[in-house]
């Protein structure tokens, strides 16, 4: 099915006049044209596939920006819900790349189904299913330009486009495993009900998993089942129930440590798993007990909250620097993916890894913050102004 839904975005963007230096501060200055142009697609239509994820949907296409020198500068593709705007909706971004960007120029990236599919639900949580319409743009941003600098260049913002797009529930890309227990109706899930449990993802669907699931119960028991019933369940091959790391069928396996959130791995083709409770946690300069003290996350068991089964923390943030912390001796932690330290897109769902580098909050002020991490194959944060 590869290149199927291949459709080429060319977008045009403004250019931003001719900028000069002063002798005095050599900063660029200018103004914008008018000039912007997009010529395909003025519409289209997509129905994405989870069976096609890996694929290529279509190629994006634009010209560069035109600063009046050459400048690194970083494209992104903005989406938002066909009924709100870019000014003050719901903005999902996919990042494109850094690019040198010289007048007359024009560059191209390969857009998967996967990534785009990730663009929808970002702008659009509620999508799975729905077929919506969507607008789109590319925006391109000078590099390191500095927050607190007065001359700043603007952002460079092409025309927009409209699409109709039918998104589908990432999970289903990947395989996973159930985790039933008598722990679920205190979870947001239910008691013994593998069709109602939280799961354990593949991220290479290669029948190794891992998750985490809050247990919400003083003296956790559970299994595994390899399908939302329970033919074929596996436990704990020792017979008291207590950590072996070898499944098997002689009892539920039965954590020592109490309630709270554990992180488990699978590896069902050699029958064995792994298993540690884990803290979640918030700390650094952006939090208001800076990296001295972490602040915890609650896991949300309200079914008609958009953030069910998500870990939540509503919190006045700095502009600065911050990682979601799961052991208190630092030698877990989730951040970039990149490992690099980077300011994440306020309401976009970040991904994030374990190990990942330091997360930078946008702008100063009052967030909901959304850990996600319902998939191990899409681990995300989302930091949504409040």
């Amino acid at each position: 099915m590869k290149n199927l839904f291949r459709k080429t975005f060319l977008l045009a963007f403004i250019a931003f006049g001719a900028y000069s230096c002063s002798e005095d501060s050599k900063d660029p200055s200018g103004k914008a044209s008018e000039d912007i142009t997009l010529s395909a697609p003025t519409d289209g239509s997509f129905s994405l596939l989870a069976s096609s994820a890996s694929e290529e949907l279509f190629v994006a296409s634009w010209t560069s920006a035109d600063f009046g020198y050459q400048a690194a500068t970083n494209y992104k593709l903005q989406m938002v819900k066909g009924t709100e705007t870019f000014t003050g909706g719901n903005i999902a971004s996919l990042d494109l790349g850094n690019y040198s960007s010289v007048a007359g120029t024009s560059f191209e990236k390969s857009v998967t189904v996967r990534q785009f599919n990730a663009l929808v639900l970002a702008a659009n949580p509620s999508g799975i299913g729905a077929t919506e319409s969507y607008k789109i743009r590319i925006v391109g941003s000078i590099v390191g330009q500095l927050d607190t600098s007065e001359n700043n260049l603007p952002d460079v913002v092409s025309q927009e486009a409209t699409v109709t797009v039918t998104a589908y529930d990432a999970f289903d890309e990947f395989d996973r495993i159930y985790v039933p227990g008598n722990y679920g109706g205190a979870s947001g899930f239910a008691d013994w009900t593998p069709s109602n449990a939280p799961k354990l993802f593949s991220k290479a669907n290669d029948g190794k998993y891992e998750g985490f699931v809050w247990m919400n119960n003083a003296s956790p028991e559970f299994k595994f089942t390899p399908v939302p019933d329970w033919v074929g369940d596996k436990g704990e091959n020792n017979p008291s129930g207590a950590f072996s790391g070898v499944l098997g069928t002689a009892s539920n396996i039965k954590p020592a440590d109490g309630a709270g959130t554990y992180f488990f791995t699978v590896n069902w083709p050699a029958q064995t798993y792994t298993m540690a409770k884990r803290q979640v946690a918030m700390i650094g300069a952006a939090t208001p007990n800076g990296w001295g003290t972490p602040t915890y996350m609650i896991f949300d068991t309200d079914p008609a909250s958009p953030y069910y089964r998500m870990f939540t923390l509503d919190l006045a943030l700095a502009q600065d620097e911050f990682l979601i912390r799961l052991r208190d001796d630092w030698s877990e932690k989730m951040g970039t993916l990149s490992g690099n330290m980077e300011t994440l897109a306020a309401t976009s769902a970040n991904g994030i890894k374990i190990g990942g580098g330091n997360m930078k909050v946008p702008s100063a002020g009052n967030y909901k913050i959304v850990l996600d991490v319902r998939n191990a194959a899409n681990y995300n944060l989302r930091l949504i102004p409040n």
